[in-house]
């Protein structure tokens, strides 16, 4: 047979190179073609690489973090002992379009996606894992056989060895360490090796220092009471039982941020290339974070969604980014963004904006605070509010007017509801 080239692939229509996150096969390995050979990453999106043809893994063309332009070759597969060169056969579905990936529909949105955990690929016996997550286990002696993972397409990830590790005891090898005099000092026996970013990590680095470098960010607060709100959530949540709809904080966040830039849309712009652009409908960016980074799904047009559409799509959009199988194209187009930290235990913080929009909102955790309601104290429960605008674009006296109209939602959500 004559040699096949492994390329890399095009993920989106927007890819013009990829980066080279792992090889899962070494050179002289046999393969069958369908076999995850390696994994690859675009801006934002890792995909495993399959084998083309049966055969032995010739030659590692790239190695791990290189960069590649989409098309060019990373590795050769053909028969043993056959001599790979730059005229060999390219792989076939050069062009094909994530494939893993099918379009998203209003009914495929809706569809609840199979946990992560189950989705755990094997490939002739091989588990799905990251580099940093194989290390870790090796240096342990840890069986990763049994691991669920959490990373995309079931992929292991440090942070689920990381767990694991939290039920396992310790190596005996850590039971003993060296006495403190023979200890070398940190600078040298640092075993610590640098390498340059990439991938997911490299875009995410590349765009916060812009946008800090870029805009004129101010970032304002506000506290929320949303004790009449979380009641209200509770009554909807029993009369959505039925339906699998579970409403969160955030999907009562979102629909007031939605209203609130209706009532200024001043705040629902983009600044770009030193033009302002206002834009008549909402789309609405809600942060997901992930193992090695983070990101922004979109909903568009979101203020023609119902609450329980809105909190459909939310869920969707963020189980589509955790399983990877979310699309480039729903990465982009948002008009606001909304970012919580509040499972961290986090109040009050800096967003840092998204260009080229204006305006992000954080949300901090909810706590109980003591509160006059009139000649009483009462214990209610508040939710911290952060707004980061840009100065350039618009004032602190309108943006804080914007953040004032998602408070009054928060804290009379009849009105919110009513809209």
């Amino acid at each position: 047979m004559m040699a096949v080239k492994v390329i890399m692939p095009k993920l989106g229509m927007g890819m013009e190179e990829g980066t080279v996150v792992e090889w899962l096969k070494q050179e002289g390995d046999e393969v069958k073609k369908g076999d995850s050979v390696a994994v690859i990453s675009s801006d934002k999106i890792e995909k495993d690489v399959e084998a083309p043809e049966d055969g032995v893994l010739l030659k590692i063309q790239a190695s791990s973090d290189d960069v590649v332009k989409v098309g060019e070759a990373i590795g050769f597969v053909g028969a043993p002992g056959e001599e790979p060169d730059a005229t060999a056969a390219p792989q076939a579905e050069l062009h094909q379009e994530a494939p893993d990936m099918p379009t998203e529909t209003p009914q495929s949105i809706q569809q609840t996606l199979e946990p992560v955990a189950a989705k755990a690929e094997k490939n002739g016996g091989r588990t799905h894992i990251s580099p940093a997550a194989r290390k870790l286990a090796k240096g342990h002696n840890i069986d990763v056989t049994g691991i669920p993972g959490t990373g995309p397409n079931g992929r292991i990830t440090r942070s689920d060895v990381e767990r694991h590790m939290n039920h396992e005891p310790q190596p005996a090898a850590m039971a003993n360490p060296a006495p403190e005099a023979d200890v070398e000092p940190m600078s040298s026996r640092s075993s610590a090796v640098g390498k340059p970013l990439a991938g997911m990590r490299k875009v995410i680095a590349e765009r916060m220092l812009d946008s800090l470098q870029t805009t004129a960010q101010l970032t304002i607060t506000m506290k929320a009471d949303v004790t009449d709100l979380m009641t209200i959530r509770k009554q909807m949540n029993e009369s959505l039982e039925e339906s699998g709809v579970k409403l969160t904080l955030t999907d009562f966040v979102a629909k007031a941020v939605i209203a609130s830039l209706k009532k200024h849309p001043a705040m629902n712009a983009t600044l770009q290339n030193g033009r302002l652009a206002l834009h008549e409908r909402v789309h609405l960016g809600i942060a997901v974070a992930l193992d090695g980074g983070l990101m922004v799904p979109v909903i568009n047009d979101a203020c023609c969604w119902s609450m329980k559409d809105l909190s459909e799509r939310i869920r969707s959009n963020a189980d589509d980014v955790r399983s990877g199988r979310v699309q480039a194209e729903t990465l982009k187009g948002s008009t606001f963004t909304i970012t919580n930290l509040g499972n961290y235990e986090v109040e009050y913080f800096t967003p840092v904006l998204n260009p080229p929009e204006i305006g992000i909102l954080g949300l901090g955790r909810v706590m109980p605070e003591a509160v006059f309601v009139g000649d009483d104290l009462q214990k209610r429960m508040i939710q911290p509010l952060s707004l980061t605008f840009d100065h350039r674009a618009i004032d602190g006296a309108p943006a804080a007017a914007f953040l004032q109209t998602v408070k009054t939602l928060l804290e009379q959500p009849y009105r919110m509801l009513a809209e």
